[in-house]
């Protein structure tokens, strides 16, 4: 099996992507310079003050809007492969991030109205990691389908990869896992087996209050727990 590493990926974002940084930008940045515009303009007595705020403030937001979007662009950068997910983002502070196809949960695409404007899209990796979701913005909407489409394909089949030696094909999949009181595994069980012996022995011992136990997939024998389930968690 190879060993999934935290490497730089290899495609950039959409061209576009850098214009959609810099409208976003713009809502969050411009917003102080114009209402010291507006009380520059509407207050003369106080202009010696907002005037100097007011050039102060128009300057960092153009020099903020001018640099952010380009520096983004640069850094960000994506690419699936049948093992993994690699994403790195941000700008002043970067990044990197590496996801085993084995660890995806769900794939998402995402186009807001500002998206949508720039023709854009986005790709959402939750992931059964504490640290997150992996999220690629600045993607093209053909290539976001294809992404997701791609993830959930191997994602399946990594899901359906046989486990504890059984093969999915036989019984769909079923998993048995047999725990002492101990909650110590108990290895090589088989499921079909299991469930017999346990509806055989429920039928023989009979309930302590004197009705046959019903022979669900999970009971107690003596010491021992036994619970078969199927590989997508449900009880047999």
């Amino acid at each position: 099996m190879n060993r999934v590493r935290l490497r730089p990926p290899r495609n950039r974002v959409e061209r576009r992507a850098a214009a959609w940084w810099t409208a976003q930008s713009s809502v969050f940045a411009l917003p102080l310079p114009i209402t010291f515009a507006v009380l520059y303009l509407f207050i003369p007595p106080a202009r010696g003050w907002f005037g100097p705020c007011l050039a102060v403030t128009l300057a960092a937001s153009l020099a903020y809007m001018a640099v952010m979007p380009v520096w983004r662009y640069r850094v960000h950068r994506w690419e699936t492969t049948a093992e993994a997910v690699y994403a790195r983002s941000g700008w002043l502070w970067q990044r990197w991030r590496v996801v085993p196809i084995s660890r995806i949960q769900t794939v998402d695409t995402l186009r807001g109205p500002l998206q949508t404007l720039f023709g854009l899209c986005a790709v959402t990796v939750t992931t059964a990691s504490t640290a997150g979701a992996v999220k690629i913005n600045g993607l093209n909407p053909r290539v976001a389908t294809e992404i997701a489409d791609h993830l959930t394909a191997h994602a399946q089949i990594t899901a359906g990869a046989p486990q504890h030696g059984l093969d999915p094909a036989d019984g769909g999949g079923v998993t048995a896992h047999a725990r002492g009181t101990g909650g110590e595994p108990h290895g090589g069980v088989d499921p079909g087996d299991v469930a017999s012996r346990l509806s055989a022995t429920a039928r023989s011992v009979g309930d302590p209050k004197g009705g046959p136990d019903s022979g669900a997939g999970t009971g107690r024998v003596g010491d021992l727990a036994v619970d078969v389930r199927s590989a997508d968690g449900g009880s047999r």
